[in-house]
């Protein structure tokens, strides 16, 4: 057998309608980590569904349970040649809220549902597609060796990337030796464009900022005080201004990430940014001056406001408000410098006159990536054009947040992610979906990486 055969066999599984009919057992597992009563269909996605396929993978595989009590982690592993590449591989079995009811033409987001080209369903896209996508594609390298695979394979499949990953870190920690590997390869998040494969090396970090401006209990009438009583609204939204500009330009030094290198422009040189039809046109004179639109969406910092309050919008009262709150998020790059940053936010503030506005963080994630001068970045990306024909987008980082430091910074792995998804997937809304022009095309490309690292005598770097 031969490489174009593993990627024949890959193919076929959507041709014959198997691995539909394997996605559709996966989506019909209602595992929303963000419902506390969804604990037994977290469980039961790892033992009932991933144990029996990674068996028929000839895998081994146990449970892991989370350290906090939280849902369990699955960590599988295929063992060929201690000198041969060994690659570890990551997915998440569980999604966020099904949202029943809200979905076109009442589809059941716990079924999936094909309409043209796009097959419908809660995680076909985030992230249970994915990684099925994988799974599917070292069962047809597989198959094509005579069941062997030319390499070591281990797999991590976690319950709680939806809230955060809060355990995976740990659990990581707690089985290094369990889960070392010469490559970090997985799948998640979105390519440039549907119709163009895509590398990211990492991801941006981010960190949720709250601003509060509490000056009283209450309202007071706006006729009887307007013009001798300060305005929390007011004060607050200047103080934001002060922060990032009507064109979404950032304000102040400590938001900003170090100047973008030579190599890192050079990556995205080629990268343009261009939205589809049914997604949202890019906004012109918008983010910061000088860059194109992949730098700042993938090599920049930036802050934006996810909501304000103040009064009552529905009902608004002749009243000057007591408070008002803004929460914020700025989204980082690696070499942002994090530490300390709360409270530069707050001496600015200060020093702008504005000490009366509170500052916190409350939620944050690392930024990482893999050093641009691997070995394994130019391996993998000769391996996706030989299979499609077509250069992949190199990008540098995700635009959003993976739990990506716990692969590269924890384990020390140099992190590769081929994503099976496109920008207008509607992931984390009702109407999510795969396309399956694109889900064909990911299955050929990760057979043909998978039979790529199988032809290697040892571990590049």
């Amino acid at each position: 057998m031969t490489r174009a055969d593993a990627i024949a066999r890959a193919r076929h599984d959507i041709t014959s309608g198997a691995f539909l009919t394997e996605l559709d057992r996966r989506v019909s597992y209602k595992t929303e980590s963000q419902n506390g009563s969804r604990s037994a269909e977290l469980r039961a996605y790892l033992e009932q569904e991933m144990q029996p396929a990674f068996a028929a993978l000839d895998f081994e595989s146990r449970m892991v349970e989370s350290p906090s009590g939280k849902a369990p982690f699955l960590i599988a592993e295929h063992r060929e040649s201690s000198s041969a590449p060994t690659v570890l591989i990551y997915g998440h079995g569980d999604v966020v809220d099904g949202m029943e009811g809200e979905w076109r033409d009442n589809r059941d987001p716990w079924r999936t549902t094909i309409s043209g080209a796009r097959v419908y369903g809660r995680g076909t896209a985030d992230n249970k597609g994915q990684h099925s996508i994988n799974m599917a594609a070292l069962r047809a390298v597989r198959d094509a060796r005579g069941g062997k695979l030319g390499f070591n394979a281990k797999f991590i499949v976690e319950m709680g990337e939806e809230i955060g990953s809060p355990d995976l870190g740990k659990v990581c920690d707690a089985n290094r030796d369990a889960l070392k590997a010469d490559l970090f390869m997985a799948s998640d998040g979105p390519r440039l464009s549907a119709d163009r494969p895509t590398l990211f090396l990492g991801c941006r970090g981010g960190i949720r900022i709250h601003l509060d401006v509490n000056l009283r209990d209450g309202g007071n009438h706006s006729g009887n005080w307007g013009g001798v009583l300060a305005n929390p609204a007011t004060i607050l939204v200047n103080a934001i201004a002060t922060l990032v500009d009507g064109n979404g330009r950032l304000q102040l030094d400590a938001l900003k990430p170090p100047r973008l290198t030579n190599q890192i422009r050079s990556f995205l040189a080629d990268v343009k940014v261009e939205p589809t039809a049914d997604e949202p046109a890019l906004a012109e004179n918008w983010g910061e001056e000088g860059l194109s639109d992949a730098e700042r969406l993938f090599a920049w910092n930036t802050l934006e406001v996810l909501a304000v309050s103040s009064g009552n919008i529905e009902k608004p009262a002749n009243a000057i408000p007591g408070h008002a709150n803004a929460v914020l998020q700025l989204r980082f790059v690696v070499g942002t410098r994090i530490d300390g940053m709360i409270e530069a936010i707050r001496a600015h503030l200060d020093a702008k006159g504005f000490p009366m506005v509170e500052v916190r963080a409350a939620q944050s994630f690392a930024a990482s990536r893999t050093d641009f001068d691997s070995p394994w970045i130019k391996w993998a990306a000769a391996s996706v054009q030989k299979t499609t024909g077509k250069a992949p987008a190199i990008l540098p980082n995700f635009g959003g947040s993976l739990p990506n430091d716990v692969f590269s910074d924890i384990l020390g792995l140099p992190t590769i992610w081929v994503p099976h998804s496109y920008p207008g997937c509607s992931q984390h809304a009702p109407n999510e979906h795969i396309l399956l022009p694109l889900t064909e095309e990911a299955l050929a490309t990760m057979a043909g990486l998978f039979w790529d690292l199988g032809e290697l005598p040892r571990p590049l770097g």
